[in-house]
Formats: C-alpha cells, sequence, structure tokens
C-alpha cells in the first residue's frame, strides 16, 4: 500500500509540474461530474466508477460493492458522496482539482490526496441501479418503502 501512495504522489507531482494543477469550485465540479461517469483509484489501491445522474444518485460502484443508496451533492467548493441508510450512512466529501484529463480528489478534513480520477462522457458503462431504484432528497438517501402488503407481512 506505501508503494501505491508513493506512486500515486510521484504521478501526480510529476503531472502537476508539467501542467498547473486548478482547484475546482461548487459549480465546476457540478459541470464536469453531472451526467458524467467518474472512474478511478483510490490511494490504497481500490477501483470504483459511478456515474453522476443528474438526480443525484452515483450508480455504478465504489470500489468496494455495488451502489444501493449512494447519492452525490456539491457543498460549497466540495462534492460529498452519501452511503447507507440514515442509520448507517457514511459521508465522504472532497476537494477537486484538475491537471490536463486527470483529477485529484482530497479529503476535505485532511486535504490528503484519497483518489485519482478520469471522467468520461455520459454513462458508457451502462451503470443502473440494478433495477432497484433509491432517490436522493437533498442530503438524504432513501431507498422506496416496502409494499404495505409486505409491511404487513413483516409486522406478524
Amino acid at each position: 500500500m506505501r508503494i501505491a501512495l508513493i506512486v500515486l504522489a510521484a504521478l501526480a507531482g510529476g503531472l502537476a509540474c508539467a501542467q498547473a494543477a486548478e482547484r475546482l469550485n461548487g459549480p465546476a465540479i457540478q459541470r464536469v461530474f453531472e451526467g458524467n461517469t467518474v472512474s478511478g483509484r483510490y490511494t490504497n489501491g481500490g477501483f470504483f466508477t459511478e456515474y453522476h445522474d443528474p438526480d443525484g444518485r452515483a450508480l455504478g460502484h465504489n470500489g468496494w460493492q455495488p451502489n444501493k443508496d449512494a447519492c452525490w451533492i456539491t457543498k460549497g467548493d466540495q462534492v460529498c458522496y452519501y452511503y447507507g441508510p440514515p442509520s448507517d450512512r457514511t459521508v465522504h466529501c472532497f476537494s477537486v482539482e484538475q491537471t490536463g484529463d486527470l483529477y485529484v480528489l482530497r479529503n476535505a478534513g485532511n486535504g490528503q490526496i484519497n483518489a485519482l480520477a478520469t471522467i468520461e462522457a455520459g454513462n458508457p458503462r451502462k451503470h443502473t441501479d440494478n433495477g432497484q431504484p433509491w432517490y436522493c432528497d437533498g442530503l438524504i438517501s432513501k431507498a422506496p418503502a416496502p409494499l404495505m402488503s409486505r409491511r404487513r407481512l413483516a409486522a406478524r
């Protein structure tokens, strides 16, 4: 893992020498992420790919598992992701820097590089909700409630 961090840091540093990195503001992040697929590699070595649906859903996978109730939003000059139900929700916010076609996502809390990514126009990987729709309401990700008949059966 340490080697992966060194390689990523060297890559990011080398690209920065060739072309200055631009830190994106909230509207710029919205413009480049919305309706497009962000794919890359975490500094710990895991891969991710997520289509940023204009309705706020993040379809695809975050490196560890398929997204089932993931949402994204720009908040100030950061992009934030919300995974899981409200009782178990994890929130991750990042500043975004652009160097050519490379995007660097830095943890909002400590400024450390979390991932390097590229952006593909549209949804070329055909990410879907796999027939299990959810919706995003502001900062809240919600799966649809079970039908009344299923709730009654569960209560028995």
